[in-house]
């Protein structure tokens, strides 16, 4: 059988078209008689237009029909009529120029390429090749921005508004009835226990001690600041079960009740000095806070500091002013919410949810322990709320100032709680964009429940170590349990922690269908341009 020049092999006739000959393409073998890559057989020059219909009916359609072999054009068939409109033979066509196989392929050709038009919603690119973790939040779209400004903007103005009635405007600081005295500090140099004796006084023979029979310690401290700085007094201290034991060379506080400077009697040893072991721990608390978090890290511990002069400046003064303790607590809780949530997560939708939850959870926490409080019947009137009054000189609200401690207490916790529900239905969300609020809702809680049960262990865990004192007293009184735990210190305690707890558990479910009734409604945006080639164009 012989070949043209085109390397076609040609009889005569051909199989498929019987005695038409074929018509040679536009593309003769180069010299050298190598074939381009485009003009080899099987791989075709441009693809035959898809055929209307689905991505997917397009796909089937085109796997049907047979491939023209590449060496040459597609013949172009059409019938010719004679005069009296009957069909005569079919004749070929030969392919214009720039239509057929002379068009030079683009690049990738052989392979399948991806589709010129992308569909209005894309799947959201996870990672990219760069593998930059987290992203950030998307911009919200402007009917969540006014569902979030009309939800948020009132319990903002309203936290302000009570913020500025509360503040004790005006009022002098109050000063304890009891005289506290002035902290000076010194360092002890000189340590001896003995007998409690004056200076002058000596003791004869085996004879009891003047003082009585418990042992005294003698003490001479050099004082460090204050009138006496730079002298050293001798001080005698009786040894009481709650004495702190002092060494040589500890670093001690004195209380200073404004006497002679000079005259030892003047002062009182009452504590250690701590400030160097604390600025060490907390140093070590930032440098850990800023390596994991970087900026945000940094951005976290700006909004503990603010949290710390919202409660210094706003909470005490006012508690102490002789405001209502919970309406004070609510208020210094909205304001912390709204700066540490908005400073360390940023202004979007999904930290707005995280405060409407956790302003939710907040209110169902005070409203238990209100509630709950008065029908125990609790007072509030442990030894530090007895020891504030007795400082204070007047009474305070002192089941008031209990529910305060619970608010103030579950704030922390519930940030925690309501920011990673939203950011976990927010994510289900970016990740697949077809769910419905149902479907991220159920999703959503499914992972809640994991982070409840820790969470309740948490808040219960630090109630029970903060009443850890009260509960070895309760445990040597000899009482039966139910008497134990129906005392006022221990009820309070059960009564904080459960009213806390159950808030927590709240705010997974509240959180969490706020989070996917607005995510829902939030346009998911395009993937942005990837840094390596997508499948399928490698």
């Amino acid at each position: 059988m012989d070949r043209d020049e085109d390397g076609i092999a040609s009889g005569g006739a051909d199989d498929d078209t019987g005695p038409i000959r074929r018509v040679p393409g536009g593309n003769p073998v180069p010299p050298g008689g190598r074939r381009r890559r485009e003009d080899r057989p099987g791989q075709s020059g441009r693809r035959a237009p898809a055929p209307a219909g689905k991505p997917a009916e397009r796909r089937e359609a085109a796997s049907r029909e047979p491939r023209q072999p590449t060496g040459e054009a597609a013949p172009a068939r059409r019938p010719r009529r004679a005069a009296d409109g009957a069909r005569e033979e079919t004749a070929t066509v030969p392919a214009k120029p720039g239509t057929g196989t002379d068009r030079k392929p683009p690049a990738g050709h052989g392979k399948r390429q991806p589709p010129k038009k992308r569909p209005p919603v894309a799947d959201p690119e996870i990672g990219h090749g760069h593998g930059h973790g987290h992203t950030p939040a998307a911009p919200a779209s402007r009917r969540v921005r006014l569902l979030l400004i009309w939800l948020l903007v009132p319990i903002a103005l309203l936290t302000v508004a009570g913020t500025l009635v509360l503040y004790p405007w005006g009022s002098s600081s109050p000063t304890s009835a009891v005289p506290q005295g002035t902290p000076v500090h010194g360092e002890i140099t000189s340590l001896a226990n003995g007998p409690c004796l004056a200076d002058g006084q000596v003791q004869v023979g085996d004879q009891s001690p003047p003082g009585g029979d418990k042992p005294c310690m003698t003490t001479e401290v050099r004082m460090s600041d204050g009138a006496a700085a730079g002298q050293t007094l001798k001080l005698i201290i009786p040894v009481e079960p709650s004495t702190p034991r002092f060494s040589l060379n500890d670093s001690v506080v004195l209380a200073y009740n404004g006497g002679d400077a000079h005259d030892p009697n003047s002062y009182q040893l009452v504590d250690f000095q701590r400030g160097l072991p604390l600025l060490v721990l907390a140093a070590i608390f930032a440098v850990a806070v800023i390596v994991l978090g970087r900026w945000q890290g940094v951005a976290a511990l700006i909004a503990l500091g603010l949290s710390f002069v919202v409660i210094a400046l706003f909470v005490l003064p006012a508690i102490l002013a002789g405001e209502n303790p919970l309406l004070v607590a609510i208020a210094g809780a909205g304001v912390i919410m709204f700066i540490a949530l908005y400073l360390t997560h940023g202004l979007s939708a999904r930290t707005s949810v995280a405060v409407l939850g956790t302003l939710v959870s907040l209110a169902l926490i005070g409203g238990l322990s209100a509630v709950f409080s008065a029908a125990a019947s609790l007072t509030g009137l442990d030894d530090a709320t007895s020891t504030l009054i007795g400082s204070l000189g007047h009474g305070i609200d002192a089941r008031g100032l209990l529910l305060a401690g619970v608010v103030i207490g579950a704030l922390g916790v519930l940030d925690d709680v309501t920011v990673t529900q939203t950011s976990a239905v927010w994510e289900l969300r970016r990740a697949n964009p077809a769910l419905s609020w149902r479907e991220l809702y159920a999703a959503g809680l499914r992972i809640g429940r994991d982070h409840v049960g820790s969470a309740v262990n948490t808040l219960v865990m630090a109630y029970a170590g903060a009443a850890l004192p009260v509960l070895l007293v309760s445990s040597l009184s000899g009482v039966g349990l139910s008497a134990v735990l129906g005392s006022q210190d221990i009820a309070q305690e059960i009564v904080r922690t459960l009213a806390g707890s159950v808030g927590i558990v709240a705010a997974v479910p509240v959180t969490t269908i706020l989070a996917a009734l607005i995510a829902s409604r939030e346009p998911i945006a395009a993937p942005e341009p990837s840094h390596t080639s997508p499948i399928g164009e490698q």
